[in-house]
């Protein structure tokens, strides 16, 4: 099942709360959770990438993002190199699915007051 083309997990069957999430309300932080939550652990090239930022901002976001306990962050050694990784974790995944909702509730709003 998905849900704005994004795979839903086990725990997606379960009712959330629709809840306006100020740490996930940020748009890099929203795509973020979502790119996550979609492809799992992701290395923070991909990210950068995908969110076209750099490092400093990705930074940025993904440590306000730990700080809720959203994600978990984690270095792994390729070769010689040194690479970041983000994995969403399930108190992340609950409040991005939650703050989703809340946003499906506005629109759903705005959707019925346009019509007559």
């Amino acid at each position: 099942m998905e849900k704005y083309g994004i795979p839903l997990d086990a725990t997606a069957g379960q009712d959330v709360a629709p809840v306006l999430d100020e740490t996930i309300h940020s748009p890099h932080r929203l795509r973020i959770c979502a790119l996550l939550h979609q492809l799992g652990t992701t290395e923070y090239q991909l990210l950068r990438e995908s969110l076209q930022v750099s490092a400093s901002v990705l930074s940025k976001h993904l440590k306000k993002l730990e700080e809720a306990g959203y994600v978990d962050l984690s270095t792994r050694t390729i070769g010689t190199r040194p690479h970041g990784w983000a994995t969403l974790t399930a108190c992340g995944a609950r409040a991005y699915r939650s703050h989703l909702a809340y946003l499906e509730e506005l629109i759903q709003i705005a959707d019925s007051q346009g019509k007559p």
